[in-house]
């Protein structure tokens, strides 16, 4: 199982955080459980969310980067891409994957990551948060983004206190 190894955080606080969501529509069954378990942790967080919907995961960069530049403090990307016959979920993994990276980098701003890649739609299930799902991908993005906001936060008050 995927979730195997996943590290245990502490409760996160979102307070005072503006926190977008976007998030594909493809797989509307799988795509509604990873967005319900990021609005939960982010609505217990006490975080400021707004939702963008894009068609589908290849999506996810160019809005999540629109939204940080206009002022969300973090972005929580959430999309489900399942195998076909094609090379297509290679390409569509891959530029998803790397444009996200490249927005949290560019931005300095944390984009949690809650894009399944998998082999069925089963896979999808299974991960997607819903009742007797093993694991919650949206609520983990959502957990992983306000702890790397809060931990920049510490950082830049760090660096800008006085030795």
């Amino acid at each position: 199982m995927s979730g195997e190894g996943r590290p245990q955080l502490e409760p996160v606080d979102g307070t005072g955080l503006r926190v977008t969501i976007v998030a594909g529509l493809w797989h509307e069954t799988i795509a509604d459980g990873l967005l319900a378990g990021a609005r939960r942790v982010l609505d217990a967080a006490g975080a400021e969310v707004t939702e963008i919907a894009v068609p589908g995961s290849f999506e996810l960069p160019l809005v999540a980067k629109a939204a940080l530049d206009a002022g969300a403090d973090a972005v929580v990307a959430l999309g489900v891409i399942v195998r076909g016959e094609t090379p297509h979920f290679d390409f569509v993994a891959s530029a998803a994957t790397d444009g996200l990276t490249r927005v949290a980098l560019d931005t300095g701003k944390p984009v949690g990551f809650g894009v399944l890649t998998v082999d069925t739609e089963q896979q999808g299930l299974d991960r997607a948060g819903l009742p007797g799902s093993t694991e919650d991908v949206g609520g983990r993005a959502a957990e992983a983004a306000i702890a790397v906001a809060r931990t920049l936060r510490k950082l830049v008050v760090r660096a800008a206190t006085p030795s």
